[in-house]
């Protein structure tokens, strides 16, 4: 089985986003948003089969880890109501997509954050997410001021709270912020790479994970610069007086392979140790284009993956055994199933 650990509901309905649109009006002009839009289920197949199970099945993957569209949670529009609103729109539509396809896709929550609000007031809606929908893990913005980096760095204890909600529900977090207000940001560009590069950083600064050694991250992009400046962090770790980097905080982070290209795909499976790669494609997403130098699409990740000198256990490793891993709770459901 060939396991995407990285999409979003990036084509969903235009209904849903129109919605959204009103509501961030509403906001606006002190008044309340209208009622959320009945959506058929054959409007969501339509979105879905011409675009991501399509793709899937051209691309030769099974199934997908699912979200809500990372550049539209925008934690910084609105207000907490706002936020938290949307969040369980996105969260319950992932869940309709889930149970219309249910050997295709499995759920990830995006989370009702908003700046300079505790965290704590997340933890219910992870809460409702895994327990009630089934959901197998969550997406963490680290910045939703969205571009300002204005929250506490995640070894702060202001994240302690839902640290702990995370381990008891034994589900993991990507790393995941949304869409910049900042100019200095192109979003997908700029901000994602800034930010999955920061988490980094910030994790060999701190002893999180000796307080939580079951906590677990995926940093997405392919870990942002991180491997292309691997020795750069090693001694960062070693100048700052913290422990190797295999002991200190690989035991905890991963990287998917949302790289879009070969030789970027090379670099990322020699510098990282195989235990700690799942395959990714966030498809379709940030790079929706063909390469004119291959002729095939940016975002088609397994062909790079497929291109590497693996044994069949490593590729198995990396295409399955490593997301059944990260996602205890995604195991326990395709056991369920036989698979």
């Amino acid at each position: 089985m060939i396991i995407d650990c990285h999409g979003h509901y990036t084509t969903a309905p235009s209904a849903h986003s129109d919605w959204r649109e009103a509501q961030k009006a509403a906001f606006k002009a002190g008044e309340s948003p209208p009622p959320y839009p009945a959506l058929s289920d054959d409007e969501i197949r339509e979105t879905l089969e011409k675009n991501q199970i399509r793709l899937l099945r051209e691309r030769g993957a099974d199934m997908t880890i699912f979200s809500p569209r990372a550049s539209a949670m925008a934690h910084h529009v609105g207000d907490e109501k706002v936020s938290a609103a949307w969040a369980r729109h996105n969260n319950d539509l992932i869940k309709r997509c889930v149970d219309l396809y249910p050997e295709t896709f499995i759920g990830v929550c995006m989370l009702p954050q908003s700046p300079g609000v505790p965290i704590e007031n997340s933890v219910a809606e992870l809460e409702r997410c895994v327990t009630e929908l089934g959901f197998v893990g969550c997406n963490l913005n680290p910045d939703p001021s969205g571009g300002h980096f204005s929250a506490p760095p995640l070894i702060d204890r202001f994240w302690y709270p839902f640290y702990e909600k995370m381990v008891e529900l034994d589900v993991p977090a990507m790393i995941h912020v949304s869409g910049s207000c900042n100019p200095v940001f192109h979003a997908t560009g700029a901000y994602y790479i800034a930010a999955d590069t920061t988490a980094f950083m910030q994790f060999i600064q701190g002893d999180l994970f000796r307080d939580f050694p079951d906590l677990r991250f995926i940093i997405p992009h392919g870990g942002g610069a991180v491997p292309y400046h691997w020795g750069r962090y090693r001694g960062l770790a070693d100048m700052l007086k913290q422990p190797p980097l295999d002991g200190h905080v690989m035991k905890n982070v991963y990287f998917d392979t949302c790289v879009y290209h070969q030789p970027g795909i090379d670099l990322l499976f020699e510098v990282i140790d195989l235990d700690n790669i799942l395959f990714g494609s966030e498809m379709v997403g940030a790079v929706r284009g063909v390469d004119p130098q291959t002729g095939h699409y940016f975002d088609d990740t397994k062909r790079y993956v497929d291109a590497l000198d693996l044994t069949p256990e490593q590729r198995h490793q990396v295409y399955e055994g490593n997301a059944r891993r990260v996602f205890p709770r995604l195991d326990a459901q395709l056991k369920e199933r036989g698979l």
